[in-house]
Protein backbone atom coordinates (compact mmCIF):
# COMPACT_ATOMS: atom_id res chain seq x y z
CA UNK A 1 0.00 0.00 0.00
CA UNK A 2 1.17 3.27 -1.14
CA UNK A 3 1.70 6.08 1.43
CA UNK A 4 3.00 9.34 2.19
CA UNK A 5 3.02 10.83 5.09
CA UNK A 6 3.83 14.12 6.83
CA UNK A 7 4.67 14.91 10.13
CA UNK A 8 6.59 18.11 12.31
CA UNK A 9 4.46 20.92 11.79
CA UNK A 10 3.43 22.86 14.41
CA UNK A 11 2.84 26.46 16.28
CA UNK A 12 5.99 28.30 16.24
CA UNK A 13 7.16 32.45 16.87
CA UNK A 14 8.17 34.51 14.40
CA UNK A 15 11.88 33.68 13.53
CA UNK A 16 11.45 30.28 14.88
CA UNK A 17 12.61 26.93 13.02
CA UNK A 18 10.70 23.57 12.22
CA UNK A 19 11.17 20.75 10.45
CA UNK A 20 9.20 18.36 8.51
CA UNK A 21 9.34 15.23 7.99
CA UNK A 22 8.02 12.73 4.69
CA UNK A 23 7.76 9.30 4.85
CA UNK A 24 7.02 7.29 1.82
CA UNK A 25 6.11 3.46 1.84
CA UNK A 26 5.17 1.04 -0.98
CA UNK A 27 7.36 2.86 -3.57
CA UNK A 28 10.33 2.72 -5.05
CA UNK A 29 11.11 6.10 -3.07
CA UNK A 30 14.86 6.87 -4.98
CA UNK A 31 13.18 6.52 -8.45
CA UNK A 32 10.81 9.93 -8.07
CA UNK A 33 11.01 13.12 -7.39
CA UNK A 34 9.92 15.17 -3.66
CA UNK A 35 8.36 18.21 -3.35
CA UNK A 36 6.88 20.31 -0.50
CA UNK A 37 3.85 21.97 -1.31
CA UNK A 38 1.77 24.63 0.97
CA UNK A 39 -1.97 26.09 1.18
CA UNK A 40 -2.54 28.69 3.23
CA UNK A 41 -6.53 29.25 3.53
CA UNK A 42 -8.06 31.08 0.43
CA UNK A 43 -5.02 30.79 -1.24
CA UNK A 44 -3.77 28.29 -3.99
CA UNK A 45 -1.44 25.29 -3.27
CA UNK A 46 2.36 26.59 -4.20
CA UNK A 47 5.25 24.63 -4.35
CA UNK A 48 7.91 25.53 -1.98
CA UNK A 49 10.92 23.41 -2.64
CA UNK A 50 11.92 20.11 -4.93
CA UNK A 51 14.86 17.99 -4.77
CA UNK A 52 15.39 15.49 -7.87
CA UNK A 53 16.39 11.69 -7.44
CA UNK A 54 20.28 12.92 -7.96
CA UNK A 55 19.69 15.51 -5.47
CA UNK A 56 19.71 18.40 -6.89
CA UNK A 57 17.38 21.39 -5.57
CA UNK A 58 15.06 24.05 -6.58
CA UNK A 59 13.01 27.18 -3.95
CA UNK A 60 10.31 29.24 -4.72
CA UNK A 61 11.43 32.73 -4.12
CA UNK A 62 9.95 33.67 -1.31
CA UNK A 63 12.34 30.59 0.45
CA UNK A 64 15.18 30.69 -0.75
CA UNK A 65 17.74 31.06 1.92
CA UNK A 66 14.99 29.65 4.46
CA UNK A 67 14.33 26.81 3.51
CA UNK A 68 16.31 23.65 3.22
CA UNK A 69 14.58 20.89 1.29
CA UNK A 70 16.84 17.06 1.69
CA UNK A 71 16.02 13.48 1.63
CA UNK A 72 17.19 10.67 2.31
CA UNK A 73 16.72 7.39 -0.18
CA UNK A 74 18.04 4.43 2.58
CA UNK A 75 15.20 5.91 4.48
CA UNK A 76 12.44 6.70 1.86
CA UNK A 77 12.64 10.07 3.90
CA UNK A 78 12.48 13.63 2.57
CA UNK A 79 12.64 16.64 4.99
CA UNK A 80 12.10 20.41 4.59
CA UNK A 81 14.64 22.76 7.26
CA UNK A 82 12.38 25.62 7.61
CA UNK A 83 14.47 28.72 9.47
CA UNK A 84 13.82 32.59 9.81
CA UNK A 85 9.85 31.64 10.08
CA UNK A 86 7.32 34.43 9.11
CA UNK A 87 3.51 34.88 9.67
CA UNK A 88 3.54 34.54 6.13
CA UNK A 89 4.71 30.99 6.13
CA UNK A 90 1.11 29.84 7.40
CA UNK A 91 0.14 27.36 6.14
CA UNK A 92 -0.54 23.55 5.37
CA UNK A 93 2.39 21.48 4.03
CA UNK A 94 1.81 18.73 1.67
CA UNK A 95 4.74 15.96 0.90
CA UNK A 96 4.38 15.48 -2.86
CA UNK A 97 6.58 12.27 -4.19
CA UNK A 98 6.12 12.36 -8.63
CA UNK A 99 7.77 9.69 -10.74
CA UNK A 100 6.14 7.30 -12.63
CA UNK A 101 2.75 7.93 -10.77
CA UNK A 102 2.23 10.91 -8.31
CA UNK A 103 1.30 10.17 -4.13
CA UNK A 104 0.55 13.13 -2.16
CA UNK A 105 0.60 13.02 1.68
CA UNK A 106 -2.18 14.58 4.02
CA UNK A 107 -0.52 17.32 4.89
CA UNK A 108 0.95 18.89 8.37
CA UNK A 109 0.10 22.14 9.79
CA UNK A 110 2.17 24.78 10.42
CA UNK A 111 1.46 28.10 12.17
CA UNK A 112 3.74 31.18 12.21
CA UNK A 113 2.57 33.44 14.94
CA UNK A 114 3.49 35.26 18.58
Amino acid sequence: QVQVAESGGGLVQPGGSLRLSCAGSGFTFSYYKLAWYRQAPGKERELVAEVYSGGSTSYANSVKGRFTISRDNAKSMAYLQMNSLKPDDTAKYYCNAAGPYEFWGQGTQVTVSS
